[in-house]
């Protein structure tokens, strides 16, 4: 926090309303007009009174200024299909009276251009020749400033203040002030996706919200406070830049102490003295804090208010600082915080702001999402591509968040990051404004330029930047970009690789085409240089869209992409299933991020992930990614509670070679724990249990030891054989460590011998016997899996046992396309097949082993014993398993392959096994009837 907000903290902190002398509040109504044919210059606004009004601090929108939204909207960002309104998807949902945009929330009004706010203010005498600064906190983006119809100047900072100095250009008595606000990006192309500015995410809105201000200053005041932290001296390196605005030179004094935020403890006063010429004055202090200050960290936040005051013959300049010691830096391949090390559990903050379409100034929203990061078991943000506003690294401070912050850019090929463009300054700028404004939190330990860079030239910019950071401010630690390049002078990596999912395997990543485990981690997807990596928008896990979630959005944005999409499943007859796939798919999502991140905590040596994300992503196609919606609020299908289990400062791990077990089988789990706590974890005697339905079958210790910090810490073995039941059942493996549970579920099958049925025909083809013999009432067990389904009746969706990866919508359809099954658990064909009513990792085998049968062209009444849950933008009616009458016989069609390489495939025979059992019992009756014909269109 900087000299212009110094105001701003005290009234939070002291509440005093005689520290306002100094100040003049400008919120309020002001005077308004868009200039959308770029004619306010020439026409001189400045000097001129407009008709319309809004209320500052706000943006257009939220006074409802701007444009209807139509199909001809230009919008700032992507759109992958300019013409979507003509994709099938969204045809028949089409009102060109009201538009329901698919991609990303919609805002109630559009401008993208130049508007002006105008204003008249009373400067009193005393102010008379005194320095005076105009201070806007959140402007978006570009500002001009005009006094009294004089320009003062412009700025273009998305991430900092915008503050003038407007001494000269004011009187006293009444003044007008005149702004400029543009949100074009033409002239600086920061990157059109950039969270920053883009409609994906915050919207590129018009406005100026947070103070707006008018601070006199004396004749000799603070400019800049930087305070420089040196944990082992106990002490703290101040440099301040000092302004002295008369003609000769000052002697001056500065006490200076500390004050522990929100206590009344305090450290000695010292006091420093120095003359300063006029103009710029660079000074340095070197402060002892004292034997018992404390440090600050993810623990510990203890924040520190430094005071200082500038006593001169012209009067007192009082500055507040906030700053915390500590010391985060790089110790082998992973960070350290005050010499401990650090594993960084992380999210990420995408600048998604659903009721107000900007970034709230205050504290309250940040404490929100602060408070659900670390209930759910993470102590790191990354801000993607934007800088937030003062309350977010106060409120972070506090609550002891490690915050990656971003120089406001996403240049992709179009902006060509290196090559000369004015984004190339811009983002010098930026990370200079940044660090200025923002660099005493003890919050902010990391910086990069942006994320993922495009061009042929950004490899040598990125490293002159990182360079030169590197030299100038140690405080934190850099990197040239999140996603990449990998730089020799990077002082840690953030990379894809290290991932379960990654763009582009669709079918052929680990989750989908490998057989449930949990042995593997990321040391093969390191690059080895030895240096800390953190991987890169880990996840990106589709859950389907909660309906319910509409009536929230009573602000500036609308979810008529809900609207859309709900509308296309009640077409598609399933609207009464909307709560139900919500669940269904959640828990599959919530299963697929324990999977990604296990596999991270298990990989030694590595320095942590970052989640895309942790909350929903609305834009880029709408990405549901997030187990928080929107609003980072839960959506009932797992608690902060149970992810943490599996992400927190402590997590048992076991490495399991296989969760699929015979009777007979040993399972051998090798158990380890990673743990970053506050401290070692001394006389621990970890435990564990193997339970069925809730009753213990097996448990046992693994001896006392003490658990340093760290991870890949072998705990023991668990060594256990599954005893001759010949009954299925699932069973679920669970560590402690102290207070830190986790648990895994596995299965048991009996061993299935391939018995002849005389009962039930089971084939892969209707031939015509086959097809006689089901007309004169035989049963039929038609078997099909993947590549046997036409593409018209399902064949073309993609199967897999993961949730999307993002989106269909944005990733060109990749595969999976479906978001897994809700079926039946208690219908008779599952009798002997145990599962829940969603994905477990038992089905892994049946979904790698399927097409999906799509149900659109058969009678409505027939409903799947499993269905396969679709992506939200088809809505198809998809089925797994299902069953039909046929003439006089009855007919059992699974889209899984339940015949071939079964010597392989213990699911499957057991899937096979408990759908045999059930055609061959006095249940096996279907209810709808199909014809010949129906079930032949969907075979290939």
């Amino acid at each position: 926090m900087k000299y212009f907000q110094y105001l701003f903290l005290l009234l939070a902190i002291w509440s005093c309303s005689s520290e306002t002398k100094n100040t003049i509040d400008l919120s309020g109504e002001w005077q308004f007009k868009m200039d959308s044919l770029d004619v306010a210059i020439s026409e001189k606004w400045y000097n001129q009174e407009f008709d319309e009004s809004v209320i500052l601090p706000g943006s257009m929108v939220e006074n409802d200024k701007g444009m209807d939204i139509t199909l001809q909207t230009k919008w700032t960002g992507g759109v992958r299909n300019p013409e979507w309104y003509k994709d099938p998807n969204y045809t028949p949902y089409l009102d060109l009276d009201a538009i329901h945009f698919p991609f990303w929330l919609q805002p109630l009004k559009k401008y993208t251009g130049a508007a002006w706010y105008r204003k008249t203010f009373t400067i009193p005498e005393e102010w008379n020749g005194e320095p005076v600064f105009l201070s806007l906190e959140r402007p978006h983006w570009q500002s001009a400033v005009w006094v009294n119809g004089s320009k003062v100047g412009s700025q273009n900072s998305l991430g900092t203040p915008h503050v003038y100095n407007i001494g000269e250009f004011v009187r006293t008595g009444e003044n007008s002030i005149s702004i400029c606000i543009d949100n074009r990006t033409d002239k600086i192309d920061v990157g059109e996706n950039s969270h920053s500015v883009s409609d994906h995410t915050q919207t590129n809105w018009n406005g100026i919200v947070g103070k707006i201000e008018l601070e006199k200053r004396n004749e000799v005041y603070f400019k800049q406070v930087d305070v420089f932290p040196d944990v082992q001296g106990k002490s703290i390196k101040i440099k301040s830049a000092v302004i002295n605005t008369t003609s000769e030179e000052v002697e001056i004094t500065v006490p200076v102490y500390a004050q522990l935020k929100n206590t009344d403890v305090k450290t000695g006063k010292e006091t420093f003295r120095f003359t300063v010429t006029p103009g710029e004055n660079i000074l340095s202090m070197t402060y002892k804090l004292g034997e018992d200050v404390l440090l600050w960290d993810e623990f510990n936040p203890n924040v520190y208010l430094l005071s200082l005051q500038l006593q001169s013959k012209s009067g007192t300049d009082e500055l507040t600082e906030t700053f915390g010691l500590r010391d985060f830096k790089v110790k082998g391949t992973r960070f350290a915080i005050n010499e401990r090390p650090v594993f960084l559990r992380g999210t990420l903050e995408c600048a998604a702001f659903p009721k107000t379409g900007y970034p709230p100034t205050e504290p309250e929203y940040w404490a929100k999402i602060y408070k659900a990061v670390k209930g759910h078991g993470l102590n790191h943000v990354r801000f993607h591509s934007w800088c937030p506003p003062e309350a977010a690294f106060n409120v972070a401070d506090e609550m002891g968040v490690y915050l990656q912050v971003e120089c406001s850019s996403w240049a992709n090929q179009s902006t060509r990051l290196g090559s000369g463009l004015p984004i190339d300054q811009y983002v010098w700028d930026e990370s200079k404004q940044i660090v200025k404004e923002y660099g005493n939190h003890p919050s902010f330990v990391m910086m990069t330029y942006g994320n993922e860079p495009g061009g042929p030239e950004y490899t040598k910019y990125l490293t002159d930047f990182v360079n030169y950071w590197k030299a100038e401010d140690a405080r934190r630690v850099y990197t040239g970009a999140a996603g990449w390049p990998v730089l020799d002078v990077n002082q840690y990596h953030n990379l894809p690789q290290p991932r379960i999912q990654g763009w582009g395997e669709e079918l052929n990543s680990l989750i989908n085409a490998e057989a449930p485990k949990t042995d593997y981690d990321w040391g093969n997807k390191l690059p080895g240089d030895g240096k800390p990596v953190v991987s890169h928008e880990i996840g990106q896990w589709c859950v389907y869209p909660n309906f319910k979630e509409i009536e929230k959005y009573t602000g500036v944005l609308k979810a008529k992409n809900f609207e859309l999409f709900r509308e296309s499943l009640n077409a598609h007859h399933m609207g009464e299933l909307a709560d139900s796939f919500l669940m269904a798919s959640g828990k599959l999502q919530a299963l697929c991020y324990k999977a990604d991140i296990e596999a991270a905590l298990r990989t030694p040596g590595f320095a942590g992930f970052q989640l895309l994300g942790l909350y929903d992503f609305p834009g880029q196609g709408t990405a549901l990614v997030g187990v928080l919606d929107a609003f980072w609020e839960e959506k009932g299908y797992i608690s902060p509670e149970e992810f943490s289990a599996f992400c927190n400062t402590t997590v048992p791990l076991a490495r399991l070679e296989k969760r699929i077990f015979t009777e007979g089988e040993t399972m051998s789990a090798k158990i380890e724990v990673a743990h970053f706590g506050e401290a070692p974890l001394t006389n621990i005697n970890p435990e564990w249990t193997i339970s069925s339905k809730g009753e213990v079958v097996a448990n046992g210790t693994l001896g006392q030891r003490n658990i340093e910090i760290g991870n890949a810490i072998s705990l023991g073995n668990v060594v256990y054989q599954f005893p001759l039941e010949n009954s299925p059942r699932k069973l679920t493996l669970s560590v402690s460590v102290g207070d830190f549970a986790n648990s895994w579920d596995i299965w048991v099958y009996p061993e299935n011998k391939e018995t002849k049925n005389d009962q039930i025909k089971v084939v892969e083809r209707l031939d015509p016997s086959t097809i006689q013999y089901l007309q004169k009432g035989g049963k039929v067990l038609l078997s099909l899996g993947r590549g046997k389904v036409s593409p018209e009746m399902g064949g073309k969706v993609g199967v897999g046992f993961s949730s999307i990866f993002w989106n269909t919508a944005w990733t060109d359809n990749q595969k999976p396309h479906t978001l897994g099954i809700l079926c039946n658990s208690d219908h008779p064909a599952l009798e002997y097949f145990p599962t829940e009513n969603y994905s477990n990792w038992q089905w892994q085998d049946a979904m790698s082993h399927a097409d999906a049968v799509q149900l659109d062209s058969l009678p409505v009444e027939l409903k799947p014993i499993v269905r396969i849950i679709d992506d939200w933008v088809s809505n198809r009616r998809l089925a797994l398993l299902l069953e039909a009458k046929v003439g006089e016989g009855s007919i059992f069609i699974s889209g899984v392959d339940l015949l071939n390489d079964l010597d392989n495939r213990s699911e499957a025979c057991q899937l096979k096994k408990s759908i045999v059992n059930y055609m061959e019992g006095s249940e096996f009756h279907p209810a709808i009837e199909l014809s010949v014909s129906q079930i032949q269109s969907i075979l290939k």
